[in-house]
């Protein structure tokens, strides 16, 4: 008997929120069959998703290879920066939120030499600085930066960043979690060599495992560096390509599966090119309809990503987001607390199985709850 995924009840709510995010009943279907890791079948599974995330990579993906890492997105992350540094290197962490300040930390732990460029929280990264700071450093080795920092939405001048990164000679390690599939790039043209993102993102998928798309000459030099066992980004690679799928250690089997139907859904949809144009129009649709009501985003729109929006609290003693919160939950929509010092916020997530139409309900439900006016 073929099950049927729209016998699956629907959730109670939105998750607008930037990962885990809101999945379709396929994705949600896909995790309902057992699967063993040593099976030919599910491993063969594993080699096409990654020949298909290099794929969505590059126009010409050439030289690039994939890695899939247990664990969260920052477990990815870790990977990159303990495997990819040498212990006589330097990285360079340019910085403007919670996640660009989580690589500091996890350099700092993995006692990794670094320098650190701090643009605060609501300004982009300024690609002349390092220019400067690589002009007058030449013992730094690796840039790091955040594409999408969702602590605010903030979208970074990668492109820039990288231009100089590359012509100092310098190793180009790029975050780009909630941006990857949903915001177009070409990492071979920016130059990228250690891309990090996570299942539960912009191909909508769920949480369990994030990914590195590397450049395979880079990755191979890199072999022995790793400060940790289970994190070593080669030593995982060449078991994938080894052993044809094969990871080191127990693989979240059921969330490889519903990653692979949300990268067939994201074939299905027009690729990234027509999930990023989806992104834009929701983010537009919600702004525009916040925006008569009265409030006010975080970000100029010249820096605002599609991913994720922060708008300030209204000028209101009354308005409390527990209250607000709750009230929109009720309604169907869940949305993000702010992540700022600087300002009270909150932040509203566009990436899921979300789509213009519940931007206008949303907008709709805001306004039946303004309980502060």
């Amino acid at each position: 008997m073929t099950f049927d995924p729209n016998t699956l009840p629907d959730n109670p709510y939105l998750l607008l929120t930037p990962g885990p995010l809101s999945t379709t009943k396929g994705v949600k279907a896909a995790m309902l069959r057992d699967w063993c890791t040593w099976d030919r079948d599910y491993n063969e599974l594993v080699q096409s998703i990654r020949h298909k995330l290099v794929g969505i990579a590059a126009e010409n993906p050439k030289g690039y290879t994939s890695v899939l890492m247990q664990g969260s997105g920052s477990f990815s992350v870790e990977a990159v920066i303990g495997t990819v540094v040498p212990r006589d290197g330097k990285l360079a962490i340019l910085t403007n939120g919670a996640y660009g300040n989580r690589i500091v930390q996890m350099a700092n732990v993995l006692n990794i030499a670094n320098v650190v460029l701090d643009f605060g929280e609501i300004s982009p990264v300024e690609p002349e600085k390092l220019d400067a700071l690589l002009n007058s450093d030449p013992s730094i080795t690796h840039v790091a930066v955040v594409h999408c920092e969702t602590t605010t939405g903030m979208l970074n001048p990668i492109a820039e960043v990288g231009r100089i990164a590359k012509s100092y000679g310098k190793v180009f390690i790029v975050d780009a979690m909630s941006s990857f599939g949903g915001v177009e790039m070409d990492i071979a043209a920016l130059q990228i060599d250690f891309l990090i993102s996570s299942a539960n993102k912009c191909i909508q998928g769920v949480p369990g495992f994030g990914f590195v798309l590397a450049k395979e000459e880079e990755l191979v030099k890199c072999k022995g560096q790793a400060r940790s066992l289970s994190l070593d980004l080669v030593d995982q690679w060449q078991t994938m390509e080894e052993q044809h799928g094969k990871w080191r250690y127990t693989s979240p089997t059921h969330v490889v599966r519903a990653f692979y139907q949300a990268m067939l859904e994201l074939e299905k949809e027009g690729g990234v090119r027509a999930r990023a144009d989806r992104y834009r129009t929701s983010q537009r649709t919600l702004v525009e309809g916040m925006e008569q009501m009265g409030f006010r985003t975080l970000l100029s729109r010249e820096h605002q990503s599609p991913i994720i929006t922060s708008f300030y609290y209204p000028d209101e003693s009354a308005f409390t987001f527990a209250g607000f919160y709750e009230r929109l939950k009720k309604e169907g929509f869940v949305i993000y607390p702010g992540k700022i010092s600087a300002a009270d916020t909150f932040r509203i997530g566009n990436i899921g199985h979300v789509f213009p139409e519940d931007m206008e309900r949303l907008v709709q439900a805001i306004e039946r709850n303004r309980f502060w006016l």
